[in-house]
């Protein structure tokens, strides 16, 4: 059972925010001193059991597709805690985010519980007025039954549970408000999201990824590319 939790995603401790690659204490993220980029910035948010470094290969492949380091920034944070409060957290990190690079909007990668943290973010806390791009792969933005097998150790896996509160409250009305460009990314071969069309969105660009494991769609690199280029609109 504690192998099958693990899986969701890379194990580790988390509780900080990062600028990536580099790491940088929370309240303390700032690109490189220069001229500003013409990219919007990119935030990752990672799932249960994870933290800003499983975001490692996706930081190297939106380098090679022309990002700068001061570009990219991870948000890290208690994923045994509740995804409001994550969320909550969220909406912190992209504020100081907008204010450190001049930005107006940000664009948000994430992978499985993190899509949750990102959706909330969004659609309760009006974050949707400050994303560009919103992109979820392997997300779990109607449930998954694997959580319940963890239920038990927190409450993100209560949330995450189909047919939970916290999810009829996301499913409700527009489940992809503001002008946000949404884009899902899905695989059959997940083994981590079950039922795997979990992550589909209504109004959102959704694409099936042919086979992908749940944490391949960390480490794939074509697949990250894609993400990159998708930002580019």
């Amino acid at each position: 059972m504690a192998a099958a939790v693990a899986a969701t995603v890379t194990a580790g401790p988390a509780a900080s925010a990062e600028a990536a690659p580099a790491p940088a204490s929370a309240g303390a993220v700032r690109a490189p001193a220069g001229s500003a980029s013409a990219r919007t910035p990119v935030v990752f948010v990672h799932g249960y059991l994870s933290d800003g470094v499983t975001w490692d290969p996706a930081v190297a492949a939106f380098l090679a597709a022309g990002y700068r380091p001061g570009d990219l920034f991870t948000y890290s944070y208690d994923f045994f805690g509740s995804n409001k409060t994550s969320a909550q957290g969220l909406a912190a990190f992209v504020a100081k985010v907008k204010a450190d690079t001049g930005a107006d909007k940000v664009d948000i990668v994430n992978h499985s519980m993190g899509g949750l943290v990102s959706l909330w973010y969004a659609k309760e806390l009006g974050g949707a007025a400050d994303i560009k791009h919103m992109a979820s792969l392997a997300a779990p933005h109607h449930g998954t039954y694997i959580a319940g097998l963890c239920t038990v150790l927190s409450v993100s896996c209560q949330e995450m549970s189909p047919g939970s509160d916290f999810l009829k409250r996301l499913a409700s009305g527009d489940e992809t408000p503001g002008a946000v460009d949404y884009r899902t990314w899905y695989s059959p071969c997940d083994g981590v999201i079950n039922p795997f069309t979990s992550t589909p969105l209504k109004g959102a660009v959704n694409t099936l990824v042919p086979c992908e494991t749940h944490l391949g769609f960390l480490t794939d690199v074509g697949l990250l590319t894609q993400v990159a280029s998708a930002f580019k609109g």
